[in-house]
């Protein structure tokens, strides 16, 4: 149980910590729309040519969401170990039941239920900590795939906003 509470711990820091940035960064779209517009005004490649100027956003945009996903795979897995720890101790309890009862027969019902609570206690751990992790870091993974679906409808118009290369590119 002390593994699956730090387990939960850390999830949850890391869960809280992504959700207060993916705020700020929707917040701050603007200004991260306007950075992509110039790094890949920077890489000096030819406007017109739509094609090679979407493969670039994607590529600029799959690193920067890459760097806002960090942290994310450790939640998932936590959802992902949290109910095999739980089933590892539900292991553990039945065992411990059935050794009381090698050693000490039936006769005393409480050595035999000591060992199959600690196995449903687990079993409650595991899955209080897998079902939240799960539900958040899809929350947050989906949260992360709308504001690159955002950002991909905004930044074509934005980066052939000035004239001379809406000229450029239609040649």
């Amino acid at each position: 149980m002390q593994i699956l509470i730090a387990l939960n711990v850390l999830g949850w820091a890391i869960m809280g910590w992504k959700f207060f940035q993916l705020l700020f960064v929707r917040a701050k779209k603007p200004r991260l729309l306007a950075s992509l517009i110039v790094e890949i005004r920077k890489k000096e490649v030819p406007l017109h040519d739509e094609h090679i100027v979407k493969e670039l956003i994607g590529d600029e945009l799959a690193y920067r969401m890459n760097r806002l996903e960090s942290g994310l795979p450790t939640v998932k897995i936590i959802a992902s170990i949290a109910p095999l720890l739980g089933l590892l101790g539900t292991v553990i309890g039945v065992l411990m039941a059935f050794e009381a009862i090698s050693k000490v027969g039936m006769g005393d019902p409480g050595i035999f239920a000591g060992g199959i609570s600690l196995a449903l206690v687990t079993t409650i751990g595991g899955l209080i900590v897998a079902i939240p992790h799960y539900i958040g870091y899809n929350y947050l993974i989906g949260m992360i795939d709308a504001l690159e679906v955002e950002i991909e409808k905004e930044i074509l118009p934005a980066l052939y906003h000035d004239e001379s290369l809406v000229a450029a590119r239609n040649g």
